[in-house]
Order: C-alpha cells, then structure tokens, then sequence
C-alpha cells in the first residue's frame, strides 16, 4: 500500500480539543473500570445450583494462534479462552476474569496483553490500567512488565522482535524494542492496527476518520483509499485484511482493496492466518460468536457462540 496525501495539521485550537477529550477519557476510565470490577463481584457472588455463574465470552477483544498447539487464543472481557485446534469448544484459561484489551502472541505459549483486573486483582492491589502484561504459560498467570497503572494498551502487536502498541488513555502509539522502554511515536485517534510482517516500518491503522498508513514505523500516519475499517490483520502468508462496521471483508491485493465477504454482525477482532481467517462478532441476536473462513473470508462458519449471553 502505497500513502497518499497526508493529512492537514489541526490547528492550536482543534488540538486542545483533542487533547482535552484524551484527558477527559483518561478521567472517566478508572471510575468506570472500578464499576465493572464492581458489578462483576456482584455476577461472581450469584449463585445458582451452587455453581458460581461464569460471565462466557461476552465481548471478545483480541484473537490469536498459540504456536504451541495451535489453539485458538481469545482474549475478551472476562479473561481469555482457549478453542483447540480439533474442537469447537472454548475453555476458559486460568483463574483470572481480568478484562484483556490489547492482546498479542509473541510465541509459543507466551502472550503479550493490557487492560484492567478483576476483582481479585484489584484487592489484591493492581492498578486500574495494568500497561503491559506477560504471559509464558499459555495465559494461565500474568505478570507485569512495565507501565503499570499509566497505559490502556488497546491494540498490541509484536513483529520483528518489536512491541507496538496504542494506548487507548492518552492516543498514543508507542514502540518497545525490550518491553520495558518505550518510544511514543504519535499520538492519534485509533480502532486498530498491523505490522507488515516484512517491513517493521510499513503499518495500516484503522481510524475514526478511515483508513491509515505509516512507513516510518507509525511516527507519521498518512490517508489512504482503504474503507473505515473497525479492525485489521496482517499475515505473511494470508496476506493484509480489514473488517468494516457492519461486517464486510475486505482483502488488499496489487495495492486495491476489494470487499469479498460478510461477516452476521459488526466485528470485534479479526485474525488473518495461513490456515485460515478468524473473526469475532455479534450475530442478529448480539450473541457473540467465534467464526473461521476457508475461502479467503467469502463465507463463514460457525466455530463458538457463546452460550452465556
């Protein structure tokens, strides 16, 4: 993909705007993260049968390939699940119902993510924006590894022993060559993002105001002739895709973007794969369902629907 013309500078005026809405959505964050964690006690105190009520699915943030045994990772809003690579099946990892924004795979059993604890965790003492997050054992625990209680990661990617990363508190886009220091590189409004996986400084962003793209490694972002994408995903081999809001699919090939398929509802993660497309949405009973594509995302399968919602 080749950008075209950049984008007008805001004026002082608009950029203060700007800032004080990130400022104001900073503010907001914590109390409201307070209230689910809150409410989310309350779901794990209800008893039925004497079987605690486990929230599902609910709303899916991120999906991802473990290299290990192939399973399909989902990270949602209550902790991430596990669909093995033979069954349909999602099984919830772990103990945690941490709420995992930004999510990505970084090898084999070892996950990188971001967002905000259960409650368990905020009694035992995290923060309410938990920076970066590690997992090397499948997703079962997690550790922290930097800027915690100062970053809402949610969009994550690690590509050419990078991190990249979107901060959702303050809009910006950051870069970690050991996950610890981070390099801010722009600050701007964003769904989504993906690395090419063969230039560590070509990457696509999906925006409120369209499509995006960066080839000095997301230090300048410039418009592009792609469509409002609410999310996209980048494979060596399956090539570069994108997910519009009302669920059309669209593939990038020779420098077009052509819609070939639909999705039943409006995404919320998509994930590109040799083997195959993955895609989270809502079905026309906001239903949230797991879906696979073998045909280059022209039709698609049912894989989950979660039975909890």
């Amino acid at each position: 993909m080749s950008p075209q013309i950049r984008r007008r500078p805001s004026t002082w005026s608009q950029l203060r705007r700007e800032r004080l809405a990130l400022l104001i959505g900073a503010v907001v964050l914590v109390p409201v993260a307070a209230w689910g964690v809150t409410q989310l006690a309350n779901d794990e105190s209800d008893q039925r049968d004497g079987v605690t009520v486990d929230p599902g699915v609910a709303h899916v943030h991120g999906l991802g390939i473990n290299p290990a045994d192939g399973s399909l990772i989902v990270a949602t809003h209550y902790g991430s699940f596990r669909i093995p690579s033979d069954g349909d099946d999602a099984e919830r990892i772990g103990n945690s119902l941490q709420d995992t924004m930004g999510f990505t795979v970084a090898g084999p059993d070892h996950f990188l993510g971001s967002g905000h604890p259960d409650f368990a965790g905020m009694q035992a003492g995290q923060p309410g924006q938990l920076g970066l997050i590690e997992s090397t054992d499948g997703g079962a625990t997690w550790a922290s590894i930097s800027l915690s209680g100062e970053v809402d990661f949610h969009g994550l990617a690690f590509a050419h022993d990078l991190v990249y990363g979107w901060d959702s508190g303050t809009g910006r886009f950051m870069v970690s060559a050991d996950s610890e220091e981070w390099e801010t590189r722009s600050t701007l409004a964003m769904y989504d993002f993906a690395v090419d996986p063969k230039d560590p400084d070509h990457l696509v962003g999906a925006t409120p105001d369209g499509s995006v793209a960066s080839t000095d490694g997301g230090r300048t972002w410039n418009d592009t002739d792609g469509p409002p994408f609410l999310a996209v995903s980048w494979d060596a081999h399956a090539g570069l895709w994108g997910a519009d809001e009302r669920g059309g699919i669209w593939s990038h090939t020779d420098g077009h973007w052509e819609r070939v398929g639909l999705l039943p509802g409006q995404p919320q993660a998509l994930l590109a794969t040799p083997d195959g497309m993955y895609a989270a949405a809502h079905d026309n009973a906001q239903v949230t369902g797991i879906y696979r594509s073998t045909d280059d995302g022209r039709s698609w399968d049912l894989r989950y629907r979660d039975g909890q919602q």
